[in-house]
């Protein structure tokens, strides 16, 4: 039986193919900013399993691009409990599903904090035992730009390089947009330590984490996080 795993965000959609021993095979990921390109990239097989925090609109039309490639579909959701993790959300549905599977993937019996870095710049805190403590959610270092550049033209949305004290506009946006974030998980890492009486591993996910990762204390990048918690719910529920 193929099976195939997608995870479809806010401005690309990620896809790999489950292999013989529950493991993701290659992973190929299509922006969807062309309504027809991403769409006709689609791959075929028996059954997908998907995971969407994209706009109603665009994981509609996925469904029904799937709907003539796939024999079945599954769509994951939020869960209060799956194997070893336990979410701290009393509202399941209140917690992205990318949230649930990159935390999934993480409940390996250490304790974790979970840092992914998309649209959104998300953390979340996990013990040994796979319990959830609850987590943030900021605007991601590139929305930060995008956000000031909306309010005053004149700042740019893009360029420059992360420096402690730049000496110039797009810099100086660059290090206070990646270092508002870089505070932020600095400051978080420290209370899950105290929370956790132990040093959390970090792990490192998202599209947007590369420019923060030199900056970053000793982590595990894992950049298929959500497809990873995928394949561990295509165990624990489907296979």
């Amino acid at each position: 039986m193929t099976t195939w795993l997608l995870d479809l965000g806010n401005t690309r959609l990620k896809y790999a193919p489950l292999v013989a021993d529950g493991q993701l095979g290659a992973v190929h990921a299509v922006a969807h900013d062309d309504a027809e390109a991403w769409l006709a990239a689609l791959p075929e097989g028996e059954v997908a399993c998907i995971a969407s925090v994209a706009s109603p609109a665009r994981r509609v039309a996925l469904l029904d691009a799937l709907c003539a490639r796939f024999q079945r579909l599954h769509r994951v959701h939020t869960e209060p409990a799956l194997g070893p993790l336990r979410i701290a959300y009393a509202n399941p549905a209140h917690l992205g599903v990318d949230r649930f599977l990159a935390m999934l993937a993480a409940a390996d019996g250490r304790a974790a904090l979970v840092l992914g870095v998309g649209t959104a710049l998300t953390l979340d805190v996990l013990d040994a035992d796979g319990r959830h403590g609850g987590g943030r959610i900021a605007p991601s270092p590139e929305v930060m730009r995008e956000a000031l550049h909306a309010r005053a033209a004149q700042l740019p949305a893009r360029g420059g390089d992360y420096t402690e004290f730049a000496d110039d506009t797009a810099p100086a946006l660059a290090s206070g947009c990646e270092g508002a974030a870089l505070a932020l998980i600095e400051r978080s890492l420290r209370h899950a330590t105290t929370l956790l009486g132990q040093v959390p591993r970090l792990c490192v996910h998202g599209g947007g984490a590369q420019a923060l990762r030199p900056h970053l204390p000793v982590h595990d990048w894992v950049p298929d996080a959500v497809l990873q918690g995928l394949a561990r719910w295509h165990a624990l529920r489907i296979a």
